[in-house]
């Protein structure tokens, strides 16, 4: 079973988590890392997680955040996020990493950056 779902919006690739999953932690990231990153296989792909669901991220996941915009930079594409839970966002500014990733409130507003 896949954890993370994806569809193309316009020209952009939009990841989701599975619905049952509330936790963005250790038990996870290996998977999800891998299939994130494996979204830039072409350069110039626009990627966007939506976060809608996830109540908690622990550091593997912020590390995995971190990976996949790796990966984005180094293939010419675009990584942002959106649908960030409060207390998500809490941990995002804490860790200073709100200043690195392009975060929006709303999958909409997320879409309409790209033009």
């Amino acid at each position: 079973m896949s954890l993370i779902h994806s569809e193309k919006i316009n020209d952009v690739v939009v990841a989701s988590f599975d619905k049952s999953i509330k936790k963005f932690n250790a038990l996870i990231t290996e998977d999800s890392k891998k299939e994130l990153n494996g979204m830039f296989d072409k350069p110039n792909t626009k990627l966007i997680l939506n976060m809608e669901g996830i109540k908690y991220v622990d550091s593997s996941g912020f590390g995995v955040f971190l990976s996949v915009m790796k990966t984005a930079n180094n293939n010419y594409g675009d990584f942002r996020i959106c649908n960030v839970n409060p207390d998500v966002m809490e941990l995002f500014k804490l860790l200073q990493l709100n200043s690195i990733f392009k975060i929006y409130d709303n999958l909409d507003d997320c879409i309409k950056s790209f033009s």
